[in-house]
């Protein structure tokens, strides 16, 4: 059965996720967490586009990208993006073949019922990956991921994420803004306590 083609339009926010080869856990390396981190930033040289999140844990890796008017379509910011890290990733450690499970999955943010919800939703869901994996007790500490350009007003990241237009419209203020951001955690974290109270 052929695959369904993408969705590929500017002006269009993917939430973006991809596995590696049967969820081995080949980033469990801390050097190969640093290696994608360059190649995101090798990425964002090559082609124009927003980076609004990113998580980089030992088996998968997740991206929030926003596509922009003439810049590139999602398909092949991906196609570079795993390409290029399969390519280092290989010569580096000598094997050969697929390093990526299957082709990249994704939703469209703004196709969700509530697209804001679900982006700030989702932020902190991707913040608290690296907390479930006990890679980190807080999210703010966590190396490889994005949170923290939203929580610090002059964040520096290695990478280059820019804080999504929904995040923006939060309040007129970083102030503001990041008082509202910060009722979602609190929210995201009693959904997550009342689901372990249930297991």
């Amino acid at each position: 059965m052929p695959r369904k083609p993408v969705i590929q339009e500017p002006n269009l926010t993917y939430h973006v996720w991809t596995r590696c080869i049967e969820w081995r856990l080949m980033m469990a390396e801390e050097f190969f967490r640093a290696l994608f981190v360059e190649t995101i930033i090798q990425t964002q040289g090559k082609y124009h586009f927003e980076l609004n999140m990113y998580e980089i844990l030992d088996n998968h890796v997740h991206l929030i990208i926003r596509t922009l008017p003439g810049g590139a379509p999602i398909s092949r910011i991906m196609q570079y993006l795993k390409s290029r890290f399969a390519e280092k990733y290989n010569k580096i450690t000598g094997r050969i073949g697929p390093l990526w499970n299957e082709r990249y999955k994704y939703s469209i943010i703004e196709h969700a019922t509530d697209p804001v919800r679900y982006l700030l939703n989702l932020l902190w869901y991707h913040g608290y990956n690296a907390v479930r994996k006990g890679f980190v007790s807080d999210p703010r500490k966590y190396a490889y991921g994005g949170i923290n350009a939203y929580l610090e007003k002059d964040y520096k990241s290695r990478v280059k994420i820019t804080p999504h237009k929904f995040f923006l419209k939060l309040g007129e203020t970083f102030e503001a803004r990041l008082e509202a951001f910060l009722k979602y955690e609190t929210a995201y974290l009693k959904r997550f306590a009342d689901l372990i109270e249930s297991i």
